[in-house]
C-alpha cells in the first residue's frame, strides 16, 4: 500500500524539499534545538525555523545545516563562495538606492516667497525636526540593519520608545525571530495590525553574576485607559507598578484623562487629535522568567504573572504594563516583498532560488574536484622501478612533482587521467546557473554586473535589460513605502506626547528612496533641449 506524503502549502513550503522542514509540527527539530523549548509557540515554529536555513545561507554554513539534518551527509565538504550573500547584498543596495531623503510635502514652499503660508512654515520646520532626529538616530545605518534582515529573511521589525533622559524617541531594529504578534481570531491581514505583539528571546545563564536560564519578553499592548499607576513593591521585594489612590481610597485618573460618569469609561485626548477624546492607550511590559518555573502549557503569549520579573526604566519606572500616553503600538514590521492576501509575512529575496543556489553549489563543489585532478592528475605507472624502503622492503608511495624520474622497463608505460574536458563542462554548467539566478531573482544578469557591456549597442538596450530589476525595486518599494510614512508618524507623535515638539495633528511625512541605477545626465539633457 503505498501512503501519500503530508502536502502542507504555507508561506514557507519554498522550504520543504529540506529534509529538516518535512515535518510539519517539527520543523529543525534535530538542528535548532533552541526552537525546542517550550516557551516558543508551535504555530510559529516552521517561520523560526525558515529564518535559520536563511541565515545559514549567508553565512556559508548551507553544507554544514544539511550535514547535520541528514539531507547531505558530505555537506560539510560543500563548496560556497559567497553567492547568496552577494544576491542579498545587492537587493539590498537597489532598494534603498543611493540615498534616502526625508520629505514634507508642502516643505519646499517654504523659500518661494517673503511671506510663506503658515502650512507651508508648518512643514518646513517638521521637515527639519524629523531630518535632525534621523542624523542623531543614525537612522541610515538603522535602515541598513532592517533591510539587510528583511531582504534575508523577507521581515524586519523596528521599535519607537520615548526616552527621557535624551529628550528624543530611540529607533532600534529586531531580529524577526524574536518578533511575534498575537492575533485574534479572523483578524490577520496585511492591512490590519495585531493589538498586543510581544518580542521574546533567551537569556543565557550566568553563573559568576548567579543568573539562570532565562527568557526576556516586552510587550505591546492596546487596551482601555486606566486609573494612574506608579512604582511600587510586592511583599516578596519584586518591582510592580500599583495604582494610585485618592484621600478617600478612590483610583486616581492621570492628569487630563476625564471619566464619564454613566459608563465608567476613561478618555483622554492626545496632542495629535485636538477634540478626538480617546479611550484607548498603548501598555508597555519588559519583564523575565526563570526557565525553570515554565511549564509545557506555558508559551510567549501566556507566560505566568505571578513569575515575572518586572524591569525598571532609566528614569525608575517600572515597566509593568506602563502607560505610555500614546494610542497606537510604536512598532512598524517591514516586509520584503507584499503580502499575499490575508497574510501578513513577506517573502525572502533567497525563498524562489534556494534550489539554484544548493545546484551552484554542488557545480561549485564538482568543479573544485575535477580542478584538483586537472592540475594534479591521476598517474598510472606500468613496468616502472619504484624506490623501495630498506626499512620495511616495501615501495615508497609515488608522487607526481616537479623535476620528478621513474626509470621505466622495456615495455613500461605511463598513463595520466585528463579531466580537463569535465572542468571546462563545469565552468559552463556555472554560467548557466548565474543566467539562471539572475533572471529567476529578477536581478538580471546587467543588474549584477555580469553582463559583458560589449553586448550592448547603446542605452536604450540596457534600460530594456535592467527592465525587470526596474519591476522588482518597484514591488519591493512599494512594500515600504507606507510603513516608513507610518513610522515617521509615530516619531512625530511620540515627540509630542514627550512634550518637546508642538500639538497639532500630524502631517505627512514620506521617506524617498535615491535612483538605483546610473542616470545618464547627458541624455537627459539632450532629451530636454530638444523637447
Amino acid at each position: 500500500m503505498r501512503h501519500l506524503r503530508e502536502l502542507l502549502i504555507d508561506a514557507w513550503s519554498w522550504l520543504n524539499y529540506k529534509q529538516a522542514m518535512a515535518h510539519p509540527n517539527r520543523p529543525g527539530h534535530h538542528a535548532f534545538p533552541e526552537l525546542n523549548t517550550s516557551w516558543v509557540p508551535s504555530a510559529d515554529l516552521r517561520r523560526l525555523a525558515a529564518y535559520k536555513f536563511l541565515a545559514a545561507y549567508d553565512s556559508n554554513q548551507a553544507g554544514q545545516l544539511a550535514s547535520v539534518t541528514g539531507d547531505d551527509h558530505h555537506g560539510v565538504e560543500r563548496r560556497e563562495l559567497g553567492d547568496p550573500s552577494k544576491l542579498i547584498d545587492t537587493t539590498l543596495a537597489y532598494v534603498l538606492g543611493s540615498e534616502q531623503t526625508i520629505v514634507v510635502p508642502g516643505a519646499e514652499h517654504a523659500d518661494d516667497s517673503e511671506n510663506p503660508t503658515p502650512e507651508a512654515k508648518a512643514a518646513a520646520e517638521l521637515q527639519d525636526r524629523l531630518r535632525s532626529w534621523a542624523d542623531k538616530e543614525l537612522l541610515p545605518l538603522r535602515m541598513q540593519q532592517a533591510e539587510r534582515c528583511a531582504v534575508r529573511c523577507g521581515d524586519s521589525v523596528y521599535t519607537l520608545a520615548w526616552e527621557p533622559s535624551k529628550r528624543r524617541v530611540l529607533l532600534r531594529t529586531y531580529d524577526p525571530g524574536f518578533y511575534f504578534p498575537e492575533w485574534d481570531e479572523g483578524e490577520q491581514d496585511s492591512a490590519e495590525y495585531p493589538s498586543r505583539v510581544h518580542f521574546a528571546w533567551e537569556l543565557p545563564a550566568d553563573p559568576v553574576r548567579g543568573l539562570k536560564d532565562r527568557v526576556r519578553r516586552i510587550t505591546y499592548e492596546l487596551a482601555p485607559v486606566g486609573p494612574a499607576t506608579a512604582p511600587g513593591r510586592t511583599s516578596d521585594g519584586r518591582a510592580i507598578r500599583e495604582q494610585v489612590a485618592g484621600a478617600d481610597g478612590d483610583p486616581v485618573l492621570t492628569v487630563g484623562d476625564t471619566m464619564d460618569a454613566v459608563t465608567g469609561t476613561v478618555s483622554r485626548t492626545y496632542p495629535w487629535a485636538p477634540g478626538q477624546p480617546s479611550a484607548t492607550t498603548c501598555y508597555l511590559t519588559d519583564a523575565e522568567w526563570l526557565l525553570e518555573d515554565l511549564r509545557s502549557a506555558h508559551d510567549v503569549f501566556n507566560l505566568p504573572a505571578d513569575k515575572a520579573a518586572y524591569r525598571v526604566r532609566s528614569d525608575g519606572q517600572v515597566l509593568d504594563r506602563l502607560d505610555l500616553m500614546v494610542d497606537f503600538i510604536p512598532v512598524v514590521h517591514v516586509p520584503n516583498s507584499i503580502p499575499d492576501v490575508g497574510e501578513h509575512w513577506g517573502k525572502s529575496t533567497l525563498a524562489g532560488v534556494l534550489q539554484l543556489l544548493d545546484e551552484l553549489a554542488a557545480t561549485d563543489t564538482d568543479s573544485a574536484s575535477a580542478s584538483a585532478t586537472t592540475g594534479t592528475p591521476i598517474v598510472a605507472l606500468a613496468g616502472a622501478r619504484l624506490p623501495i624502503d630498506r626499512s620495511t622492503g616495501q615501495p615508497l608511495p609515488v608522487r607526481v612533482e616537479a623535476g620528478s624520474v621513474w626509470q621505466l622497463n622495456d615495455n613500461g608505460r605511463m598513463d595520466t587521467l585528463d579531466a580537463s574536458a569535465q572542468l571546462a563542462e563545469l565552468r559552463q554548467r556555472v554560467d548557466h546557473l548565474l543566467d539562471r539566478l539572475a533572471a529567476n531573482t529578477r536581478l538580471t544578469a546587467a543588474g549584477l554586473g555580469s553582463l559583458d557591456p560589449a553586448k550592448l549597442p547603446n542605452g536604450y538596450s540596457l534600460q530594456i535589460a535592467l527592465g525587470p530589476l526596474d519591476s522588482l525595486v518597484g514591488g519591493m518599494r512599494l512594500a515600504r513605502d507606507h510603513k516608513y510614512q507610518l513610522l515617521l508618524r509615530m516619531v512625530q507623535r511620540l515627540h509630542q506626547a514627550g512634550q518637546e515638539w508642538p500639538a497639532g495633528e500630524s502631517l505627512p511625512a514620506r521617506l524617498l528612496f535615491g535612483a538605483h541605477t546610473p542616470t545618464d545626465r547627458t541624455t537627459v539633457l539632450n532629451d530636454v533641449v530638444q523637447g
